[in-house]
C-alpha cells in the first residue's frame, strides 16, 4: 500500500539544491535589473555578497572571496590555470569530480610532475601519501560519493605547496579548517539553494603570494585571470566581477545569506543538515535493502547522501541491470511527486543520491522514507 504522507517539499536534487523553506520569488523584487552591475548599486550588491560571507564563514581577516563565473568549476579551473605549474601537485580523487580535475591538469594544463592519488567510490584514498612539499587539489566531499574527509589532520601546517579545495557540497554545511585551505570554491547552488552559473573563490595570503609571483607556461583565458601585470586584480574580490554577473541571482543568494541568519548563521546552517543525516542514519540502520555507498561512519557526507542498494535480488543482477533496475525506484518516486532527481550521478554505482543539506527539512526526509521502501518493494517484485 501506498504511505500515506507524502513529503511537503520533493525536492532533493543534489544540484541545483532546494531553495530554503519559505522561498518565494516575491523575495527578489529588490533586485536592480536592468542595470549595469558596475552602477553603483549593482557593485554594492556584490560586495555586500563577498563580506557576508566572509563573516558568516568566519575567514580569516586577509582572506579574500571572488565572485566568479562558471559556478564551482569555472572557480576550480580558475585555480588550477593560474597557480599550478610552479611545483609538482597531488591530485586526489575518489569520485567523478576529483577525476575531472585530474583530467584537465594531465590533458588539458598537460603538467608532468603530477601524482594520482585516487580510491574507488565508497573510500578514501590514503591522506598519508601526501606531500607537503606539493601542491595539493582535492574535493572536501564527494558529491558523487557521498564521502568526505573527516578532517584536515593529513594537511601540514608546514607545507610549501598550495592546498586547493573544491568545498561546493560543503561550504556552509561542514566545519572547513581555513589555516589549512590556500584555494577554496564553492557555488551558490549547492548548501545556500541559489541559481547555478555563479562560483566563488577564496584566497590565503599564501595563494596571493603564488598568483603574484608565478606565471604559467600556458595562456590564460580572460575568464579565468586573477592577475594584470604580476599584481592581483583586486576588485574582482570587491565586486568588480570579470564578466556580467545575474543580479537577480545576487539577490537571491543575499535572500539566502538572511535565511541562513535566521537559523543561526554557519553553526545552525552545519546543525540542519546533520539532523537531516541523522533521519537517513536511523532509516538506514533499520532497512536491511539499503546502505550508505560511504564504507567509514567518519566520511559520510551530511549533505550529498549516497546509497548503495545491498538487497540479494539487486546485487544478484549484472550491472546494466541494476541500472535500470535503480532507475524504476527512482522514476517510481517520481511518478508519485514524493522524490524529484534522487538518482545516483552517472559515473556513480547505481543507488540513490539524496540531498541532505541545510535547506531541506527534516520531516520531509522522515516522510521520505517509508515511499523509499514501498518503492524498493515494487520494483523487487518486477524481479522475481
Amino acid at each position: 500500500m501506498l504511505p500515506e504522507k507524502k513529503p511537503a517539499s520533493p525536492l532533493f536534487s543534489s544540484g541545483p539544491c532546494a531553495k530554503r523553506p519559505g522561498w518565494t520569488v516575491k523575495n527578489l523584487q529588490s533586485a536592480p535589473l536592468g542595470r549595469s552591475h558596475r552602477a553603483a548599486i549593482g557593485k554594492s550588491r556584490l560586495k555586500e555578497a563577498i563580506d557576508r560571507t566572509h563573516a558568516m564563514l568566519g575567514l580569516p581577516q586577509d582572506y579574500l572571496i571572488g565572485i566568479v563565473p562558471g559556478s564551482d568549476t569555472g572557480a576550480v579551473e580558475m585555480a588550477l590555470w593560474s597557480m599550478l605549474g610552479q611545483r609538482g601537485v597531488d591530485m586526489l580523487a575518489w569520485e567523478s569530480f576529483g577525476s575531472g580535475w585530474i583530467t584537465d591538469v594531465t590533458k588539458q594544463l598537460k603538467l608532468n610532475d603530477v601524482r594520482k592519488i585516487e580510491a574507488p567510490y565508497g573510500e578514501l584514498p590514503d591522506l598519508s601519501l601526501v606531500d607537503p612539499g606539493r601542491d595539493v587539489v582535492f574535493t572536501w566531499n564527494g558529491t558523487t560519493s557521498g564521502v568526505k574527509v573527516p578532517n584536515a589532520d593529513w594537511i601540514s601546517d608546514n607545507r610549501a605547496g598550495l592546498t586547493i579545495c573544491d568545498a561546493t557540497s560543503a561550504a556552509f554545511a561542514m566545519d572547513l579548517p581555513w589555516d589549512k585551505l590556500d584555494v577554496t570554491t564553492f557555488s551558490w547552488q549547492k548548501v545556500m539553494g541559489g541559481e547555478g552559473a555563479h562560483g566563488m573563490i577564496i584566497l590565503s595570503p599564501r595563494a596571493v603570494e603564488r598568483l603574484e609571483s608565478y606565471t604559467p607556461a600556458w595562456p590564460i583565458p580572460k575568464i579565468f585571470r586573477l592577475t594584470k601585470n604580476g599584481k592581483l586584480i583586486s576588485g574582482i574580490f570587491s565586486g568588480a566581477t570579470i564578466n556580467t554577473p545575474s543580479m537577480l541571482c545576487v539577490e537571491d543568494y543575499l535572500d539566502a545569506l538572511n535565511w541562513a541568519d535566521s537559523v543561526g548563521g554557519l553553526k545552525g546552517l552545519i546543525k540542519r543538515s546533520e539532523a537531516n543525516l541523522a533521519v537517513l542514519r536511523k532509516w538506514v540502520e533499520k532497512t536491511d535493502w539499503v546502505d550508505f555507498l560511504s564504507q567509514e561512519q567518519s566520511t559520510i557526507s551530511n549533505t550529498s547522501v549516497c546509497l548503495k542498494i545491498t538487497a540479494s535480488w539487486f546485487t544478484a543482477l549484472s550491472d546494466e541491470d541494476q541500472a535500470a533496475a535503480a532507475k524504476k525506484l527512482v522514476r517510481l518516486l517520481d511518478e508519485n511527486d514524493v522524490a524529484y532527481d534522487i538518482g545516483s550521478y552517472r559515473d556513480a554505482p547505481a543507488g540513490l543520491r539524496i540531498w541532505a543539506g541545510s535547506t531541506i527539512e527534516s520531516t520531509d526526509l522522515k516522510a521520505l522514507t517509508p515511499w523509499l521502501n514501498w518503492a524498493h518493494a515494487h520494483v523487487q517484485n518486477l524481479y522475481k
